[in-house]
């Protein structure tokens, strides 16, 4: 018996390494089993179809739908793509610094950053670029005048540009520079107390510029932070660790990775001390936060380090390294994803089980779990980050989406601006009942067509009405229905008028202070601001929803 009982047992264990040996060579098998196939599908097709076919095209439409097939974040970066890459991971490219959007037919001038050759040459915010050197834009196609206003740094690049109130196009010349695109784009006091830093990106030196930020606003007398994260798409995971560090002791777990293979499981701890573990601090997120946005919202959250408020974050959970390919070529791949101290992962939606129609589905709440805080308060995983405290954001209106869209904001702004000399207080700034009738006065020749909501409702009824056979029925209903939108519409100007003023005070106030500038002008519109400062500013109540004793 006791020989039996070995025997049995040994067979399972040869079987099992056999088994283990022989995955990995069946899978490489398959491998090159399927690389031969497409090469030789590939070499048929070039030779056989009807018309010509460019081979680097099939391809990279081949490879894009494979990768598709995995999730949005592993990509293929060809050679001609890497130094956009570059330039979205480190915030630096050579240049003038200033940034250019296609309105129409026309590529305007739409922000200036601040110390670099755009400023100090002279280019202003409503020219429109005419020539890049002697080329003309029109001639060019969005990418092609894109990659011509950047180069290396050191050479010289001419712009001409047609101004407002200024009859001739103007000429001028600038020498590309190293720009640094900051991850901090404003940080200042709002009111007497409470510190406003604006982070929009995570690239290197994001947690040294948030520290600077922070220990300045301090010494100007800040006696709590607001961190704002909204529209923040994350980063490199190192700026989320060394960003929460500034709030939390030395030798706390922010967050842990873990992947198909053991290299990919990790985990990364604060390694410094820290700026201030203290100071009440308030995260506002929406649902353009994500990935290391939301690793700092959802560790600070878990530690009870911050009161997080705004909208549920966007639920990126996944990390993506690059790797080198052939003919300097990039593939930025997912290898794994990652948990908040507690455990939570936010990953929203689950790309490992595809319904049978290719799409991916959200996981379901019966499948979320719950995980508590160091005050044991209640959070969960699989769905972003939950702010503790909700404000539901104003959507644009179509109306707003439009005017934007065609660049009719934009070109008042420069038409209120052009010949005059204003001394403008960002923070005050507010356009008058007269000069906002001036802009629908403006607005009287100009073709906004849009459709609302409801009309987009409307349209859809009658599809499905028709299907139906119920069209003849409601069609007296619908047609006043449609009848009182038209109506309505004579006056939509006004009708929006808040949501239509606070963009145009916006923009005008960026042509005198630039992108700071347009960020105060909105701190009197913002209601998450208002609800941050009113939770600081009330220290029991900001203990009580941390459950701090």
């Amino acid at each position: 018996m006791k020989k039996k009982r070995f025997y049995l047992p040994l067979i399972f264990i040869v079987a099992l390494i056999a088994f283990s040996f022989t995955r990995p060579a069946e899978r490489y098998f398959e491998i090159a089993k399927n690389l031969d196939i497409f090469a030789t599908l590939f070499k048929e097709v070039n030779a056989l179809y009807v018309d010509e076919v460019n081979p680097n095209t099939l391809v990279r439409t081949g490879i894009d739908a494979m990768l598709t097939s995995l999730d949005p974040y592993t990509n293929y970066i060809p050679e001609d793509e890497v130094e956009d890459f570059r330039t979205i991971n480190t915030g630096q490219y050579g240049g003038i610094g200033a940034i250019t959007r296609e309105i129409g037919n026309r590529t305007v001038v739409t922000m200036i950053m601040e110390g670099y050759g755009a400023q100090k040459g002279g280019l202003k915010i409503g020219d429109e670029v005419l020539k890049i050197d002697d080329i003309e834009l029109s001639k060019l196609s969005r990418e092609q005048s894109s990659q011509l206003m950047k180069g290396q740094v050191g050479t010289p690049v001419a712009l001409t540009v047609k101004r407002a109130g200024v009859d001739k196009p103007i000429r001028l010349e600038f020498k590309r520079e190293k720009i640094k695109v900051s991850n901090v784009p404003y940080f200042g006091l709002i009111g007497k107390d409470v510190a406003y830093i604006h982070l929009s990106d995570f690239t290197p030196d994001a947690g040294k510029e948030v520290k600077n930020a922070l220990v300045a606003l301090k010494e100007q007398g800040a006696k709590s932070v607001i961190l704002d994260l909204r529209g923040n798409p994350g980063g490199l995971l190192i700026e989320a660790v060394n960003i929460c560090n500034l709030f939390l002791p030395k030798g706390k777990l922010v967050v842990s990775t873990k992947g198909k293979i053991p290299e990919n499981n990790l985990s990364y701890e604060t390694l410094n001390n820290p700026t201030d573990t203290e100071i009440p601090v308030t995260v506002l997120i929406n649902r353009g936060s994500a990935s290391a946005s939301e690793i700092v919202a959802g560790t600070l959250q878990d530690y009870d380090r911050a009161i997080v408020i705004g909208e549920k974050s966007y639920g990126k959970g996944l990390v993506q390294v690059s790797r080198p390919l052939s003919y300097n070529s990039q593939l930025k791949v997912t290898t794994a994803k990652y948990y908040t101290p507690t455990g939570r992962c936010i990953q929203v939606l689950d790309y490992a089980h595809r319904r049978d129609d290719g799409s991916v589905g959200s996981i379901p709440d019966s499948l979320k779990r719950e995980f508590k805080t160091s005050t044991g308060r209640t959070v969960h995983d699989g769905g972003g980050i939950e702010p503790d405290i909700k404000v539901a954001a104003e959507e644009a209106h179509p109306l707003t989406q439009v005017l934007f869209e065609k660049g009719f904001l934009f070109d008042f702004a420069t038409h209120y601006v052009t010949g005059k000399n204003l001394q403008v207080d960002a923070r005050n700034f507010s356009l008058s009942d007269d000069e906002y009738q001036q802009f629908v006065t403006w607005m009287k020749d100009k073709d906004y067509a849009y459709k609302t909501f409801l009309e987009y409702g409307i349209q859809q009824l009658t599809e499905e009405a028709k299907k139906e056979k119920y069209y003849g029925e409601i069609k007296g209903q619908l047609d006043q229905i449609q009848k009182r939108i038209e109506e309505s519409k004579k006056n939509e100007l006004m009708l929006h008028k808040e949501q239509i003023k606070m963009l145009l005070e916006e923009e005008i106030v960026s042509r005198y202070h630039l992108e700071k500038g347009g960020i105060e002008t909105g701190f009197k519109y913002d209601q998450d601001i208002k609800k941050a400062v009113e939770i600081v500013h009330n220290l029991p109540q900001y203990r009580k929803l941390l459950n701090l004793q």
